[in-house]
Protein backbone atom coordinates (compact mmCIF):
# COMPACT_ATOMS: atom_id res chain seq x y z
CA UNK A 1 0.00 0.00 0.00
CA UNK A 2 1.32 3.29 -1.22
CA UNK A 3 2.08 5.98 1.63
CA UNK A 4 -0.64 8.26 1.53
CA UNK A 5 -3.43 5.33 1.19
CA UNK A 6 -1.73 3.69 4.25
CA UNK A 7 -2.00 7.07 5.89
CA UNK A 8 -5.22 8.11 5.16
CA UNK A 9 -6.56 4.57 6.33
CA UNK A 10 -4.85 5.12 9.62
CA UNK A 11 -6.25 8.39 10.19
CA UNK A 12 -9.78 6.69 9.10
CA UNK A 13 -8.96 4.22 11.99
CA UNK A 14 -8.03 6.79 14.17
CA UNK A 15 -9.37 8.29 17.86
CA UNK A 16 -8.98 11.96 18.90
CA UNK A 17 -6.92 11.85 22.78
CA UNK A 18 -10.73 11.40 24.98
CA UNK A 19 -12.41 8.69 22.74
CA UNK A 20 -9.00 7.05 22.83
CA UNK A 21 -9.13 7.15 26.77
CA UNK A 22 -12.65 6.49 26.95
CA UNK A 23 -12.04 3.28 24.54
CA UNK A 24 -9.13 1.92 27.07
CA UNK A 25 -11.78 2.54 29.99
CA UNK A 26 -13.97 1.04 28.60
CA UNK A 27 -11.67 -2.44 27.58
CA UNK A 28 -10.38 -2.27 31.37
CA UNK A 29 -13.89 -2.68 32.75
CA UNK A 30 -14.75 -5.56 30.96
CA UNK A 31 -11.20 -7.02 31.97
CA UNK A 32 -9.38 -6.84 28.53
CA UNK A 33 -6.59 -4.62 27.01
CA UNK A 34 -6.23 -3.44 23.67
CA UNK A 35 -4.22 -4.78 20.70
CA UNK A 36 -4.39 -8.96 19.73
CA UNK A 37 -3.29 -10.54 22.59
CA UNK A 38 -4.90 -10.22 25.95
CA UNK A 39 -3.27 -11.63 29.06
CA UNK A 40 -3.81 -10.83 33.37
CA UNK A 41 -0.37 -9.13 32.89
CA UNK A 42 -1.40 -6.60 30.33
CA UNK A 43 -4.53 -5.93 31.87
CA UNK A 44 -2.75 -5.47 35.09
CA UNK A 45 0.09 -2.93 33.01
CA UNK A 46 -3.25 -0.87 31.76
CA UNK A 47 -4.59 -0.55 34.84
CA UNK A 48 -1.17 0.90 35.77
CA UNK A 49 -1.32 2.96 32.86
CA UNK A 50 -4.89 4.57 33.39
CA UNK A 51 -3.81 5.98 36.59
CA UNK A 52 -0.53 6.80 35.40
CA UNK A 53 -2.33 9.41 32.70
CA UNK A 54 -4.92 10.42 34.96
CA UNK A 55 -2.40 11.68 37.14
CA UNK A 56 -0.21 13.41 34.44
CA UNK A 57 -3.44 14.88 32.85
CA UNK A 58 -3.61 16.84 35.90
CA UNK A 59 -0.18 17.46 36.46
CA UNK A 60 1.23 18.40 33.27
CA UNK A 61 2.62 21.47 32.63
CA UNK A 62 4.05 23.24 29.50
CA UNK A 63 6.72 25.91 30.39
CA UNK A 64 6.32 28.96 28.72
CA UNK A 65 9.04 29.01 26.13
CA UNK A 66 7.99 26.02 24.78
CA UNK A 67 4.10 27.24 25.37
CA UNK A 68 5.03 30.12 22.88
CA UNK A 69 7.17 27.98 20.19
CA UNK A 70 3.83 25.85 20.05
CA UNK A 71 1.73 29.04 19.47
CA UNK A 72 4.23 30.33 17.27
CA UNK A 73 4.53 27.86 14.61
CA UNK A 74 3.71 28.71 11.04
CA UNK A 75 2.81 25.83 9.62
CA UNK A 76 0.02 22.69 10.61
CA UNK A 77 0.73 19.68 11.82
CA UNK A 78 -1.19 16.26 12.38
CA UNK A 79 0.27 13.79 14.53
CA UNK A 80 -0.56 10.52 14.23
CA UNK A 81 0.64 8.39 17.41
CA UNK A 82 0.81 4.74 17.02
CA UNK A 83 -0.09 3.73 20.89
CA UNK A 84 -1.72 0.58 22.74
CA UNK A 85 -3.64 0.93 26.82
CA UNK A 86 -0.97 -1.45 27.91
CA UNK A 87 2.71 0.36 27.01
CA UNK A 88 3.88 1.97 29.62
CA UNK A 89 6.28 4.50 27.71
CA UNK A 90 3.07 5.57 26.19
CA UNK A 91 1.37 6.11 29.51
CA UNK A 92 4.20 8.67 30.22
CA UNK A 93 3.87 10.34 26.65
CA UNK A 94 0.93 10.44 25.04
CA UNK A 95 -0.31 12.47 27.88
CA UNK A 96 2.11 14.93 27.19
CA UNK A 97 1.73 15.26 23.73
CA UNK A 98 -2.05 15.73 23.99
CA UNK A 99 -1.25 18.88 26.50
CA UNK A 100 1.04 20.18 23.37
CA UNK A 101 -1.77 20.23 20.96
CA UNK A 102 -4.32 22.03 23.28
CA UNK A 103 -1.50 24.60 23.69
CA UNK A 104 -1.63 25.51 19.81
CA UNK A 105 -4.47 25.60 17.02
CA UNK A 106 -1.60 24.39 14.58
CA UNK A 107 -1.22 20.25 15.66
CA UNK A 108 -4.00 17.76 15.37
CA UNK A 109 -3.93 14.69 17.51
CA UNK A 110 -4.95 11.44 16.17
CA UNK A 111 -4.23 8.47 17.95
CA UNK A 112 -4.18 4.84 16.58
CA UNK A 113 -3.30 1.46 17.98
CA UNK A 114 -0.54 -0.59 17.00
CA UNK A 115 -2.00 -3.89 16.46
CA UNK A 116 -4.98 -2.50 14.39
CA UNK A 117 -2.72 -0.32 12.21
CA UNK A 118 0.36 -2.78 11.30
CA UNK A 119 1.20 -1.67 7.87
CA UNK A 120 1.73 1.98 9.17
CA UNK A 121 4.00 0.83 12.11
CA UNK A 122 6.11 -1.90 10.28
CA UNK A 123 7.10 1.74 8.01
CA UNK A 124 8.37 3.03 11.55
CA UNK A 125 9.90 0.28 12.80
CA UNK A 126 12.79 1.06 15.51
CA UNK A 127 15.62 -1.13 15.15
CA UNK A 128 13.39 -3.84 13.74
CA UNK A 129 11.04 -3.83 16.15
CA UNK A 130 7.39 -2.19 17.28
CA UNK A 131 8.36 -0.33 19.45
CA UNK A 132 5.59 2.38 20.65
CA UNK A 133 4.46 5.03 21.06
CA UNK A 134 5.45 6.38 17.78
CA UNK A 135 4.84 10.06 16.81
CA UNK A 136 4.32 10.32 12.69
CA UNK A 137 4.38 13.58 12.13
CA UNK A 138 1.76 14.91 8.77
CA UNK A 139 2.38 18.12 7.18
CA UNK A 140 -1.75 19.08 7.74
CA UNK A 141 -1.88 20.49 3.89
CA UNK A 142 -0.30 17.74 2.40
CA UNK A 143 -0.89 14.19 4.69
CA UNK A 144 2.75 13.55 3.75
CA UNK A 145 4.86 12.52 6.32
CA UNK A 146 7.58 14.83 7.09
CA UNK A 147 9.30 13.17 10.17
CA UNK A 148 8.80 10.78 13.24
CA UNK A 149 9.55 10.84 16.99
CA UNK A 150 9.76 7.92 19.58
CA UNK A 151 9.37 5.59 21.20
CA UNK A 152 11.11 7.76 23.82
CA UNK A 153 13.17 10.50 24.72
CA UNK A 154 16.37 9.87 24.28
CA UNK A 155 17.79 10.23 28.07
CA UNK A 156 14.80 7.78 28.89
CA UNK A 157 16.07 5.39 25.87
CA UNK A 158 20.06 5.73 27.20
CA UNK A 159 18.64 3.71 30.45
CA UNK A 160 17.40 0.95 28.40
CA UNK A 161 20.20 0.40 25.86
CA UNK A 162 22.93 0.52 28.42
CA UNK A 163 21.26 -2.46 30.74
CA UNK A 164 20.08 -4.05 27.66
CA UNK A 165 23.94 -4.13 27.00
CA UNK A 166 25.16 -4.82 30.11
CA UNK A 167 22.46 -7.90 31.09
CA UNK A 168 21.31 -8.94 27.30
CA UNK A 169 17.46 -8.18 28.50
CA UNK A 170 16.20 -5.49 29.95
CA UNK A 171 15.76 -5.90 33.59
CA UNK A 172 13.29 -5.01 36.07
CA UNK A 173 15.57 -2.42 37.88
CA UNK A 174 15.78 -0.43 34.76
CA UNK A 175 12.07 -0.37 33.88
CA UNK A 176 12.11 0.81 37.58
CA UNK A 177 14.68 3.45 36.92
CA UNK A 178 12.72 4.77 33.39
CA UNK A 179 9.46 5.25 35.43
CA UNK A 180 11.79 7.26 37.71
CA UNK A 181 12.95 9.16 35.11
CA UNK A 182 9.81 10.05 33.03
CA UNK A 183 8.81 11.25 36.76
CA UNK A 184 11.83 13.57 37.20
CA UNK A 185 11.61 14.98 33.78
CA UNK A 186 8.06 16.00 33.67
CA UNK A 187 7.97 15.71 30.22
CA UNK A 188 10.10 18.38 29.11
CA UNK A 189 12.89 15.77 26.97
CA UNK A 190 9.54 14.65 24.91
CA UNK A 191 7.85 18.31 24.35
CA UNK A 192 11.60 19.73 23.28
CA UNK A 193 12.79 16.54 21.25
CA UNK A 194 9.26 16.62 19.75
CA UNK A 195 9.81 20.80 19.17
CA UNK A 196 13.09 19.89 17.34
CA UNK A 197 11.26 18.35 14.52
CA UNK A 198 8.97 21.17 13.44
CA UNK A 199 11.64 23.89 13.56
Amino acid sequence: METTQMIAQSIQNSYNYNDYRKHVTELLARGLSTGDTQSESLTHYTTLNEARMNRLDKTIHIPENISSKLEGLEKEYVFLVLTEGWCGDAAQIVPVINKMTLATDKITLRLVLRDSNTELMDAYLTNGARSIPKVVILNKETMQPIDSWGPRPQDGANIIIADKAKHGVVTDEAKTELQKWYLHDKGLSTMNEILQKLE
